[in-house]
């Protein structure tokens, strides 16, 4: 099925989303998890898909996104790549995966790599990170970097205000994507920090910014798909537009079948052999 908006069904690649940028061609990204939901979110046209570590939260019920294993990761990852045909599909490397050396994030990255079929990995932090981003980069791994709100260094934050409001913080993140930009990272995603910060790393690198909740100047944009679909009421951030509300549509369709089973409407007689 044809994309929306989406005029060329080769599959998306690195180089592509860096010709996207330079032509002014903004770029769609969101979350999935699984491959019946991959299928859907690649062929509607999104460019990029990530595996985020968020299944920690919206597909496990976890409270961070800490918890969350490797080999899950590398389980989620090989669902969703199952299910796309285009789309560019990036997994989250998880907490403790490359933070502790240069070459354990490395053999931990190749795992990944090896065992899901993704095409891409991405990396919390700024320079601290560096070293393990350039080791995976040298294994020939393409990197996405993560600026802004990390996540997985929420007990560090301790809260998950936006960040970099500060003059410090801002001047931090944009040395941060300057050296992940040069070090080789193909693209960045910048998370919940004010949006004239966002727009000035944009125009300051040559590689895709990708935003959330960092406002509209950015190269692109991702969401969860589990927040823009409105299958949760209980995650209402500012930068977050519900398209649907499948909170509620789900959970009027499993009760009218429970009503139906106990009603002995279901089956009727044409849904029998």
């Amino acid at each position: 099925m044809a994309g929306y908006l989406v005029d060329d069904a080769r599959k998306v690649t690195t180089h592509r989303l860096f010709e996207m940028k330079q032509s002014g061609k903004k770029i769609a990204m969101l979350t999935s998890y699984d491959y019946s939901m991959a299928q859907i979110v690649d062929g509607a046209g999104v460019d990029v898909i990530l595996v985020g570590d968020s299944a920690s939260n919206t597909m496990a019920g976890n409270v961070t996104t800490l918890p969350i294993t490797i080999d899950q990761m590398i389980y989620h990852a090989r669902s969703v790549v199952r299910g796309v045909k285009r789309a560019l599909v990036v997994c989250d490397m998880p907490f403790g995966t490359y933070q502790v050396d240069a070459q354990d994030a490395v053999r931990n990255a190749v795992r990944i790599m090896q065992e899901s079929g993704c095409d891409a990995l991405k990396l919390e932090g700024g320079v601290e990170i560096i070293p393990a981003i350039k080791g995976i980069l040298d294994a020939g791994i393409p990197v996405m970097g993560h600026l802004g709100l990390t996540p997985q260094s929420i007990n560090k934050f301790g809260t998950y205000t936006v960040r970099a409001k500060d003059e410090a913080e801002a001047n931090k993140l944009k040395s941060d994507a300057l050296a992940l930009a040069d070090v080789g990272c193909f693209a960045i995603v910048l998370e919940k920090i004010p949006a004239k910060l966002a727009q000035e790393v944009t125009d300051s690198v040559n590689i895709p910014i990708i935003g959330i909740g960092a406002g509209g100047a950015c190269d692109g944009q991702v969401l969860v798909i589990h927040d823009m679909l409105g299958m949760n009421k209980g995650f209402s951030p500012k930068f977050l537009r519900r398209y649907a509300n499948l909170y509620d549509i789900m959970t009027d369709s499993i009760g009218q079948y429970v009503t139906d089973v106990k009603n002995k409407d279901f089956p009727n007689s044409e849904e029998q052999y």
